[in-house]
């Protein structure tokens, strides 16, 4: 049987990615960061193998491609709240023209230009 351990985004800047993401997710470093390589764990994950997917953030010194073939889908009970605040934390919205008629997410990107949507979940 496989898991999902983590979900590794390619980043330019380590340290503005690592504290978007910590601050966005409450995640927490597993360990110390090399100059480029971290993983971000839940803070109750309890150690490599505990429930919960984490984030890995790698400088791998290639650009990104767009539109990018993967995304994250953060669930939002507020998403207006959690959009505003993302935007504070440095996410910008994505210029996408591809909505369907009452789509129930908004397109944003992290500081690095990673893409994630944030997902209405407050009807379900």
């Amino acid at each position: 049987m496989l898991s999902i351990g983590s979900i590794v985004l390619t980043v330019e800047d380590l340290p503005r990615a690592r504290a978007f993401w910590s601050a966005a997710l409450g995640y927490v470093d597993r360990g110390e960061p090399s100059d480029d390589w971290v993983i971000l764990d839940p803070p109750d994950k309890g150690g490599w193998n505990g429930p919960g997917t984490s984030i890995a953030l790698s400088v791998t010194g290639y650009p990104q491609h767009y539109p990018p073939r993967l995304h994250l889908d953060l669930y939002a009970d507020d998403p207006s709240a959690q959009i505003a605040r993302l935007r504070g934390l440095g996410a910008r919205e994505v210029d996408w023209h591809g909505y369907p008629d009452g789509a129930d997410y908004i397109v944003l990107e992290d500081t690095e230009g990673n893409r994630f949507c944030v997902v209405d979940v407050s009807d379900r």
